[in-house]
């Protein structure tokens, strides 16, 4: 479970994220979409705990991530919308690496890590320098050491990033499965029709608040959208209007 009360960060007299109050329950799959600058990547990395909150909360798995950060973070995997990875190390030893942050090692490590390998295709990379990785193969590799320690909840800040349609499919069929079993996760994407088809709940966030929380049903209800799709209902609450947009565009 991920509880957010009062979320909100600040950068001088600008403020990106402002009062957020969201619980994300167990077993949830939760997209949180949003413009560009709306504060989606801010609130994740608050959660994840890279960024220090203004004020506000986080309780990952009931734990406040400021009171007890080391407990807390080991509930949680992360993957970020950039990854970053040792490139010295192999992809195995990535793996491995990062399963001892969580103070996990042994044959059910490697068990694990080696499925996750192959399940993205990366079994036969598993011995050679992540320097020589793809940007795919990369975005492949942290997916799979946010699942290698096995935690109670994910966040995922634009997962399709890099990936070939193939691995999307695994990624996604993942996700489910992963929440089914009774994790969590959390999820930022631009990739409108992947929300609308995978998750079982939305945020929608606009200028650092929430403009609208709930299931489709409950989006179209709020935003008197009848029987619209996500993209219709996210245009219609961030005050986008593409068509305009375009037609003044062609005629300045």
């Amino acid at each position: 479970m991920i509880e957010m009360r009062g979320l909100t960060k600040r950068y001088g007299s600008f403020t990106a994220v402002d009062s957020i109050d969201l619980t994300v329950p167990q077993g949830e799959l939760f997209g949180f979409l949003g413009p560009n600058g709306a504060g989606k990547t801010t609130t994740l990395r608050m959660i994840a705990g890279i960024l220090q909150p203004t004020a506000g909360s986080v309780r990952i798995g009931g734990l406040d991530i400021a009171a007890d950060p080391v407990g807390a973070k080991t509930k949680l995997g992360f993957i970020p919308d950039r990854p970053f990875i040792y490139e010295k190390l192999t992809g195995a030893e990535f793996l491995r690496f990062v399963a001892g942050l969580f103070g996990q090692a042994g044959a059910d490590v490697e068990h694990r890590a080696r499925e996750l390998m192959a399940l993205f295709d990366l079994e036969e990379w598993r011995d050679e320098l992540v320097e020589s990785y793809s940007h795919g193969m990369r975005q492949k590799l942290i997916v799979s050491s946010a699942f290698v320690h096995r935690p109670d909840v994910i966040v995922v800040d634009e997962p399709h990033v890099g990936l070939d349609p193939k691995s999307i499919k695994i990624l996604r069929d993942l996700f489910k499965e992963y929440t089914r079993r009774g994790h969590t996760i959390m999820m930022s994407t631009h990739t409108l029709e992947a929300a609308e088809s995978l998750c079982d709940r939305i945020a929608i966030i606009h200028a650092g608040r929430i403009a609208a929380c709930g299931t489709m049903d409950e989006l179209r209800a709020g935003a008197a959208s009848g029987g619209r799709g996500l993209e219709e209902i996210f245009l219609k609450l961030t005050g986008q209007n593409a068509a305009r947009d375009l037609m003044d565009v062609l005629d300045a």
